[in-house]
């Protein structure tokens, strides 16, 4: 059975402009990216100054991958932050010691239990699963096979992974997650959003 209403993630925004369209057109969540490699990344001063733009009612999520603890410390310390995703190799405990509720994403490739992998994050407040590509720990702009997505999960699940306005109803009619994740499949280019695709997205999610 589809949630009564799907919740979405806009996940890689760069700019106060970016980060101002995204919230007014209905963003459940905005992420930005803390790591270096990412053509999304993003540093401090500017995280924080998206960060005090961002209204009420909208979650502030920081991504990282295999981090410092020193320098995820140092986010927390600098930029306003509801929620971590931890999109490495990080064990529960690196993820729970932060005082922060957490998501964990999982890249799913054939051979992946998840009913194990979930049981390894009990603390996560939810499990992302995105799809696994060699090298690259996220942002990939490819789909996995959404029959694999589980369905009798206690956890909330967020599906993530080449999402685009026109595959999305597809998608959650499928797996029916707790939340959608975007980044790739709404842009201009890389680390700039396009809002009439970010528009769409939403009104698309909105309307399964």
């Amino acid at each position: 059975m589809i949630n009564n209403r799907v919740r979405v993630k806009i996940c890689g925004v760069t700019t106060l402009e970016d980060a101002t369209a995204v919230s007014l057109a209905g963003a459940d969540a905005i992420g930005m990216v803390f790591y270096q490699p990412s053509s999304r990344n993003i540093d401090i001063e500017m995280a924080a100054k998206i960060s005090r733009s961002i209204p009420a009612f909208v979650n502030r999520v920081a991504l990282f991958v295999d981090a410092d603890k020193n320098f995820i410390e140092e986010v927390l310390q600098s930029v306003a932050i509801d929620t971590i995703q931890f999109h490495g190799q990080e064990p529960e405990e690196a993820c729970a010691c932060y005082n922060k509720p957490y998501i964990k994403a999982l890249r799913v490739k054939q051979g992946l239990n998840i009913d194990n992998a979930l049981k390894q994050y009990e603390s996560a407040n939810a499990i992302l699963l995105d799809t696994y590509v060699k090298d690259k720990p996220g942002g990939t702009g490819l789909v996995f096979d959404w029959q694999h997505f589980p369905t009798n999960s206690t956890k909330p699940l967020i599906l993530a992974g080449g999402l685009t306005p026109e595959n999305v109803q597809s998608a959650i009619r499928q797996t029916s997650p707790y939340a959608v994740d975007v980044s790739g499949g709404i842009e201009l280019k890389s680390g700039i959003k396009d809002i009439q695709k970010v528009t769409k997205f939403i009104r698309e999610v909105n309307n399964v």
